[in-house]
């Protein structure tokens, strides 16, 4: 009985194959997922916001970064830049103004200067409570009175209608002669004024002249860091007070 069973449905399957029966099929259980491992786990980073992408094209971006980095950007040396810094000002200033921070655009001196938001205010705070990212540093005596210098010679080539003003190591030890009594400097201290010229080629109010090692153009920075009044009332008074350390030294 099972064999002719077995042999009619072993001929059904070859005669007619999809009408045969198939065999009962296991029903299969879903087995459950494994815990990921947790260096599986990738952190998805959420989506970044508009707001935090900047609101300034690239190009203001590089310009407020050099002037960040640098302070002052010439438009003779950096003309990409300084023209970025002048058709982005708006947006340049108003990042400016939220770290307490100004620009200051000469678009005819071609120059672009940052300035401490302090330096616009009436009042004498101190740089650890004005909240600036400009530390004021005080210049030594040496310094100052070549900064009244540097000023007094821009000002009169200036006048006379020059467009860069150049001056050399000669004129600078010349000018600073009548006030060696104050710094008790020789004639022949070259290291001292070797300091004091890098120092202002630093604050970029001297820039090199190429292939002349013993001369400088004084840059349009200089107009705002000694303006004409309190040059001339400095530049008396140091000279007052020159001709009385020279007489004293004199009669000892």
């Amino acid at each position: 009985m099972n064999r002719d069973y077995e042999q009619t449905n072993f001929f059904d399957l070859l005669l007619n194959p999809a009408e045969a029966e198939a065999p009962p099929v296991a029903q299969a259980v879903e087995a459950e997922p494994e815990p990921a491992l947790e260096e599986d786990i990738t952190p998805v980073a959420p989506p970044v916001s508009e707001d935090l992408q900047g609101r300034l094209p690239p190009e203001a971006r590089r310009a407020l970064i050099a002037l960040l980095r640098h302070g002052v950007i010439m438009a003779d040396g950096k003309r990409l830049l300084f023209e970025a810094l002048c058709r982005y000002r708006a947006g340049i200033q108003e990042h400016l103004a939220d770290i307490n921070l100004r620009l200051l655009l000469d678009e005819k001196a071609g120059m672009a200067m940052l300035l401490s938001q302090a330096d616009a205010d009436d009042g004498d705070e101190d740089d650890d409570d004005s909240g600036s990212l400009i530390s004021r540093r005080t210049l030594s005596l040496y310094d100052t009175l070549l900064l009244l210098v540097l000023r007094k010679h821009y000002q009169e080539r200036e006048a006379a209608g020059e467009q860069r003003v150049i001056i050399d190591n000669e004129r600078i030890e010349s000018a600073l002669r009548p006030f060696l009594p104050l710094t008790n400097s020789s004639r022949g201290d070259q290291r001292q004024l070797s300091g004091a010229l890098s120092n202002m080629k630093e604050r970029r109010i001297l820039a090199a002249v190429r292939g002349e090692d013993d001369r400088y153009e004084i840059t349009p920075v200089i107009r705002y860091a000694v303006n004409a009044a309190f040059l001339e009332q400095m530049l008396s008074e140091y000279t007052q007070l020159a001709e009385r350390a020279g007489g004293e030294t004199r009669d000892e």
